[in-house]
């Protein structure tokens, strides 16, 4: 089972910060924050699938993000939390190697997502709570990102687009 099976089989469709994506569940109940411009699903959930070399550029979202392993190789998100401090996340089935299977972006945190394996892909889900709206998506301007956080321009400057 290579990307191309989980993409047909799970119907996955092109995502506009990298990879492919399908949306699998979008709660039907509504939250009214003061923190958000209207009205928000109180969760949703997708399927998100990178393919070798591709990545997930570095973008913000203004809710919690949940990341959860389900096949393929591992997965490493690339966080800046709000202190400017980089975190790796590696996503996957083995411990002995520092992989989890769930992993916390927290809100408003830059981040982005690479496979650790160019020649595999990684399967992951993503749940949003509340709900992903892209209202609340921002994608980083990578020279913006590094004025910001010069210390990891290298990392910015490999998953980041101008």
């Amino acid at each position: 089972m290579d990307a191309r099976f989980w993409i047909d089989r799970l119907g996955l469709e092109k995502h506009p910060e990298g990879g492919y994506f399908k949306e699998t569940y979008r709660s039907g109940i509504e939250l009214n924050l003061p923190s958000y411009d209207g009205p928000r699903n109180a969760s949703t959930a997708i399927y998100y699938l990178l393919d070798g070399r591709q990545f997930s550029a570095f973008h913000s979202i203004k809710s919690d993000e949940v990341w959860h392993f389900y096949a393929g190789s591992p997965l490493v998100l690339h966080v800046i939390d709000d202190a400017g401090n980089l975190h790796e996340n590696k996503l996957g089935n083995n411990p002995d190697r520092g992989e989890t299977l769930q992993a916390v972006v927290k809100a408003n945190c830059w981040f982005a997502a690479s496979v650790s394996e160019p020649d595999s892909f990684s399967l992951v889900g993503c749940t949003v709570s509340p709900g992903f709206d892209f209202r609340d998506f921002e994608f980083g301007r990578r020279a913006e990102l590094i004025r910001q956080y010069p210390q990891h321009s290298s990392i910015i400057d490999k998953y980041s687009y101008q």
